[in-house]
């Protein structure tokens, strides 16, 4: 893992198919990382708000991502719940450079101090 000034590279846009996902292990726990069709990339923790389930192995579809156990959806820009479901999980911010993938780092390790 490479860094920039305040972020840390966590991989590469082409390791992620598109509408697919890949999993970091971070001092937050594991967080999965999104790419959209359209080749946007989202941060979510890896833990469906409703059951737990693994949000990674879920159907992205848009900018939202389907749980593979009871089917809620989640929102990857904010990552809460949509339609008729309540709840959220966090959201981290995620930068593209060229073909490589940052994710902020004061956040992630100032929130994991506490």
């Amino acid at each position: 893992m490479s860094a920039m000034h305040g972020w840390i590279e966590i991989g590469r846009l082409s390791d992620i198919p598109p509408r697919g996902a890949r999993c970091v292990a971070t001092p937050l726990g594991r967080i999965a990382v999104f790419r959209t069709a359209a080749d946007e990339v989202y941060a979510i923790e890896d833990r469906c708000p409703h059951k737990g389930g693994p949000l990674s192995q879920g159907i992205v579809h848009g900018a939202a991502v389907t749980c593979p156990l009871h089917n809620w959806v989640l929102s990857l820009k904010t990552g809460r719940a949509e339609g008729p479901d309540e709840g959220a999980v966090r959201t981290f911010a995620l930068r593209l450079s060229g073909d490589r993938i940052f994710m902020e780092a004061p956040a992630m390790l100032a929130e994991a101090a506490e």
